[in-house]
């Protein structure tokens, strides 16, 4: 790709979906859907513009070593990555859920959760629960799971989780409720800061798009 051209980084899914009307307000429109094809990089109708589809959790990783230019990705995978080398511009406002614990039913978390308490808890956002417990004066010992964490508690391996929470469907599905809000989240504009310098006249139109559209204003700009 040539200093003219840039890579987006983003994930299947959700965040895919809800992104395709900023990239349609940014003149953007994909050849295939990553739903229906294996391509892992996949051109657009702006021959210069690309998108790489990777794991939601390694979008700001791409971003950060340069190896997207921007990418769109979660609060929650953000601040288990830490945000180091990228400039994060736009709230878009998509992909929103809720961070939450959540126990089984009949578990007394109000007593369990008390200062000097010591609880076991399986998350995949490790950073985020272990900050929210030492918040509370709360001992943890952090189990870290990659899925499925409403079964840790179900058979005696953690005490809560720490998830993402949209509708609550599957937490009941599995007689768990959700207990404590640790934070809101919605999907963020991520930038490589040195693509934004190199590339600024070809990035901060699209970041103006988006943000048009995340916010429903005026039209877009003609880019």
């Amino acid at each position: 790709m040539s200093e003219h051209s840039l890579t987006i980084a983003l994930s299947k899914g959700r965040i895919f979906e809800e992104t395709l009307p900023l990239l349609a307000a940014a003149g953007i429109e994909p050849a295939e859907n990553p739903e229906q094809s294996r391509k892992l990089i996949i051109g657009t109708n702006r021959t210069h513009i690309r998108l790489v589809i990777v794991r939601a959790t390694d979008v700001p990783t791409y971003v950060q070593y340069g190896a997207a230019d921007f990418g769109i990705a979660g609060k929650d995978v953000l601040t288990e990555h830490g945000g180091e080398g990228l400039y994060q511009p736009l709230d878009l406002q998509i992909a929103r859920c809720r961070m939450m614990v959540a126990v089984p039913e009949g578990f007394d978390y109000a007593r369990a959760s008390q200062p000097g308490k010591r609880l076991r808890i399986a998350t995949k956002y490790p950073d985020i629960a272990a900050g929210h417990f030492a918040a509370k004066g709360v001992h943890v010992d952090i189990i870290k799971l990659y899925g499925s964490m409403e079964l840790a508690p179900l058979v005696g391996l953690s005490d809560a989780i720490v998830d993402l929470v949209s509708t609550g469907n599957t937490l009941k599905a599995n007689k768990l409720q959700a207990v404590e809000h640790i934070s809101d989240i919605s999907s963020r504009l991520v930038v490589n800061k040195a693509a934004l310098k190199v590339k600024y006249a070809a990035i901060q139109p699209i970041i103006d798009a988006f943000s048009h559209a995340a916010t429903a204003d005026d039209q877009p700009p003609n880019i």
